[in-house]
């Protein structure tokens, strides 16, 4: 499995396979060819059909600036290697120079064909759950410890800067209102939500409206194009941050307790990584918003000083009830259902670590079982169900009149 530095990316939002990692591809292939007066980039798949909501035309020409650059949309072209294909060309004089074909993976990755061996190195032995934890039990520690020794000591640096943008996403979100860009007339949320306090509101209805208020935050600063942390993407980012917060509020936890719990939910989400998804485009909302979920789950528990079997359960849990979860975005923007479903899943979250401490030791399911379900299930999916607005409520949804003026 590849580091967490991998798996955590700070950048703008409002997506990490659709922005970031277009964004990234478009760097990568300008530092190659330099010298290049005239580029082009083919949109592919995924990418092509909404790429205009993600804002992954601006991504690239943003990346590519000054020297000018043709975005072409093929919506109808074929994509077998990935749903998130773009191909970009590099032209001398009106000669071509350089070619490269290139795959944005989730979470802001990138992968080039051919160049494979170029993508970062794997740093940690074991690729799923089983392996990590029979490992941690036999050398006596938690699964913090087992990220430090693979990582080195200069992760918790790291992590400490993930959690300190993550905690200002809140922030922004939090003091921030308005309407969103891009023609849906998305109010901001996150301000009245966390201020409107009900007159007779129980502790629990206080939790609820809160961590919900952390999540809106964060999800409407991605939506915005705002700076996030990818956990483990651009469209599931505000998961994670909004219950660890209130956690932290709630309980007292140190920001080192904070970033401990980071590193724990870093294994989960780079488990599913290696051996599923976290594209949207690749297995459906599952793969982002349900991996986000599980991820703060496992969070939730590292932070409650549970063991290694209720750590698993809590992820378990989380992951399980999202399996078939679409990914249908409307408009192709990272609003309608995006930014609401994080907040849902993070109250999901709470749900899954409640559970572990009672059930988990009368479970039937592995951890590494619902991830590999999880993917075949996002495999299964038709793709108008996979980041293509073609189907779900993509396709139900139509934008009132006015809102198109």
């Amino acid at each position: 499995m590849e580091s967490l530095r991998e798996l955590y990316r700070i950048g703008k939002g409002p997506s990490s396979s659709h922005t970031m990692g277009p964004n990234n591809g478009a760097k990568y292939f300008k530092e190659k060819y330099p010298d290049a007066d005239l580029y082009t980039a083919t949109l592919k798949g995924s990418l092509a059909k909404t790429g205009k909501g993600h804002l992954t035309d601006e991504a690239i020409l943003t990346a590519l600036s000054p020297t000018k650059c043709e975005i072409i949309w093929d919506t109808e072209a074929a994509t077998p290697i990935h749903p998130n294909t773009m191909e970009l060309k590099a032209y001398k004089n009106g000669k071509e120079i350089g070619f490269s074909r290139i795959f944005s993976v989730g979470g802001g990755k990138t992968v080039i064909e051919g160049e494979e061996e170029a993508s970062a190195p794997d740093i940690y032995p074991h690729r799923n759950f089983e392996e990590i934890r029979d490992y941690c039990i036999k050398n006596r520690i938690p699964f913090y410890k087992y990220v430090e020794l693979f990582e080195g000591p200069d992760i918790w640096s790291f992590l400490s800067d993930v959690w300190t943008q993550m905690r200002a996403s809140v922030s922004n979100g939090l003091t921030t209102d308005g309407i969103l860009g891009g023609g849906l007339g998305v109010q901001r949320k996150a301000k009245l939500l966390y201020r409107q306090k009900h007159i007779d509101e129980s502790p629990e209805t206080s939790e609820s409206r809160i961590v919900c208020a952390y999540a809106f935050a964060v999800s409407e600063e991605n939506a915005a194009g705002g700076i996030i942390v990818t956990a483990p993407t651009c469209g599931s980012c505000g998961i994670l941050p909004a219950v660890l917060l209130y956690m932290q509020e709630k309980k007292g936890f140190s920001d080192d307790d904070i970033i401990r719990a980071l590193a724990t939910a870093g294994i989960i989400g780079n488990i599913i990584k290696t051996n599923a998804s976290i594209s949207g485009a690749e297995c459906g909302c599952q793969a982002e918003v349900g991996s986000a979920c599980s991820m703060a789950a496992a969070a939730l528990a590292q932070l409650h000083g549970m063991e290694y079997d209720q750590i698993e359960y809590a992820a378990e849990v989380a992951l399980e009830h999202h399996l078939g979860l679409t990914c249908d975005p409307i408009c192709g923007l990272v609003q309608i259902p995006c930014i609401e479903r994080n907040a849902v899943a993070a109250m999901r979250a709470i749900n899954a670590l409640q559970l572990a401490n009672f059930l988990t030791y009368t479970r039937k399911i592995s951890f590494d079982t619902v991830v590999a379900t999880m993917y075949k299930t996002g495999k299964d999916l038709l793709s108008k169900y996979r980041e293509t607005s073609e189907g779900g409520l993509a396709s139900q949804y139509v934008i009132p009149e006015e809102k198109n003026k």
